[in-house]
Parts: C-alpha cells; sequence; structure tokens
C-alpha cells in the first residue's frame, strides 16, 4: 500500500509539476505584456482613440488576473492532493 501512495504522490508532483510550467509560461504572457503598456507615453499619448488604449489596458488586466487565479488553482489542487495522502497515510497501520 505504501508503494501505491508513493506511486501516486509521484505522478501528482509530476502533474503539477506540468501545471506550474504552464502558469510560468502565462507570467511571462503577463509581464511582457504589462513591459508593453510602460511605454506608452503619459503625456500627449496620441495613439488614436481612447478606446484601443482602453482596450489594450483591460487585455493586460485580464492576463494577469488569469495568472493569479492559475495560482489559486495549483495551490488548491496542491492542498486537495496532500491532504488525501496525508488522509491515506494516516489511515495505514504502519508497513514500514
Amino acid at each position: 500500500m505504501q508503494n501505491q501512495i508513493t506511486k501516486m504522490v509521484h505522478y501528482m508532483a509530476d502533474s503539477q509539476e506540468q501545471v506550474a510550467n504552464i502558469i510560468e509560461a502565462k507570467r511571462h504572457v503577463a509581464v511582457h505584456i504589462s513591459l508593453l503598456n510602460q511605454q506608452i507615453p503619459k503625456a500627449d499619448a496620441r495613439m488614436g482613440e481612447i478606446e484601443s488604449l482602453m482596450e489594450h489596458s483591460l487585455l493586460v488586466t485580464k492576463s494577469i488576473t488569469s495568472y493569479l487565479n492559475s495560482l489559486a488553482d495549483l495551490e488548491d489542487a496542491l492542498a486537495e492532493n496532500l491532504s488525501c495522502v496525508m488522509k491515506e497515510m494516516t489511515d495505514q497501520p504502519g508497513d514500514e
């Protein structure tokens, strides 16, 4: 039973590492969009219509929100998986 738990933890760790890689990619996108947003001049902005500027600002906000939501989902998944493993380990007699 201990081997099954160990394998399960290993598989969960692998899948959560993949989720972390996806979140890291989202972070890079959010950082690059934010850096582009910083290049917009604050005074005398002749960028066309204000609607375009608002649309791009909204995209930056959505990207950062998506990244933060992904972090929260990863935290929830880690907590759920670890609580299942800990419950399983405390329910098992000492098979060491």
